[in-house]
């Protein structure tokens, strides 16, 4: 690793880089974060990538190393989900990293994390409102349904009860020892009784799934034929909207019915790269963020882009009611 440059071990690079290899020209990372995947495909040949990020701190950082590179590597702030209006080009890959980097969740000050003192903050970005925002303003039937359908927590209305009694929060430990108390203390290599409230109101506060969707519309707009679609996930909601996605748009989502009359839909605009990847033992023993990654292939044909309904996406009900459904 060059001098300047910010630790950091992109998950399932290697799957990407063998599926697609070899690497050639231009791609766009949409969840720049450290840069990892981005440096990966200039390594393997890229002749040039377009680094995305809405966090104008993972774009400075960037800048201390991002001339090793001899302008092969261009930085853009902004959201994934504009990634086709973005592209200065049609594009040869798209890489995304859907969630939290660990950077964010490293800084206490970014309010990501309760296994560290911060601000209740959350916000991936720095503009629209913040975690502490949210539970201190929302009523308790709204911060219910976050918890549930977003951290599918079981307790969430129990959780979300103890949160408008205890409130207002302004930092993330206050926060987290609420919801301790609301549930059962983990058994030995269970995750930490927050962790899926705190998924839940980091996905609600940046519209990640909202996000997500509108970002594999858009890359399906911008891939040139035979270019390759990336996505690596961490949990079942997002994995459950990229594996339909791609399944309406190559034409392998199965009928409701198999007595039903075969709609005729728009041409297929993917070929699936065999089923989801998910990273070998090596890797998990290096990097223990990849154990519940999951990372998806599909490769542009030449037929027009097509949008895709969000409801048929799995999307739950929160964030179709945000796309406007």
């Amino acid at each position: 690793m060059m001098m300047g440059r910010p630790p950091h071990v992109p998950v399932l690079l290697g799957p990407i880089l063998d599926a697609v290899g070899p690497v050639r020209g231009v791609w766009l990372d949409g969840t720049f974060g450290a840069g990892g995947y981005a440096r990966g495909l200039l390594d393997a040949g890229a002749a040039r990538v377009i680094g995305v990020d809405r966090d104008p701190t993972a774009l400075a950082r960037a800048e201390s190393w991002a001339g090793d590179y001899a302008g092969r590597l261009e930085l853009r702030a902004g959201t994934f989900g504009r990634l086709d209006e973005i592209a200065d080009t049609a594009l040869d890959g798209v890489t995304l990293d859907i969630g939290v980097s660990s950077m964010q969740l490293d800084e206490a000050e970014r309010g990501f994390s309760f296994l560290r003192d911060g601000p209740l903050d959350m916000r991936m970005g720095d503009a629209g409102p913040s975690a502490a925002d949210l539970v201190n303003g929302a009523p308790e039937g709204l911060i219910a349904d976050i918890l549930h359908q977003y951290g599918e927590e079981r307790a969430a209305r129990r959780i979300a009860r103890a949160i408008v009694a205890a409130g207002p929060f302004e930092t993330t430990l206050q926060l987290a020892s609420v919801v301790e108390r609301c549930l059962p203390r983990p058994k030995p290599g269970q995750p930490h009784a927050a962790t899926r409230s705190f998924q839940a109101l980091r996905i609600a506060v940046n519209d990640e799934l909202g996000e997500l969707a509108r970002g594999l519309m858009a890359a399906e707009r911008a891939l040139a034929p035979g270019g390759w679609l990336a996505v690596v996930t961490f949990h079942s909601l997002e994995d459950r909207v990229v594996k339909r996605f791609l399944a309406l748009r190559s034409g392998a989502a199965p009928r409701a019915s198999r007595h039903a009359p075969e709609v005729v839909g728009p041409a297929a605009g993917f070929a699936l790269a065999g089923r989801a990847i998910a990273a070998d033992a090596a890797e998990v023993a290096a990097n223990p963020r990849a154990r519940s990654a999951r990372l998806r292939l599909a490769r542009r044909l030449d037929a027009p882009a097509a949008a895709v309904d969000p409801a048929e996406l799995g999307l739950p009900r929160l964030a179709l009611a945000g796309l406007g459904r």
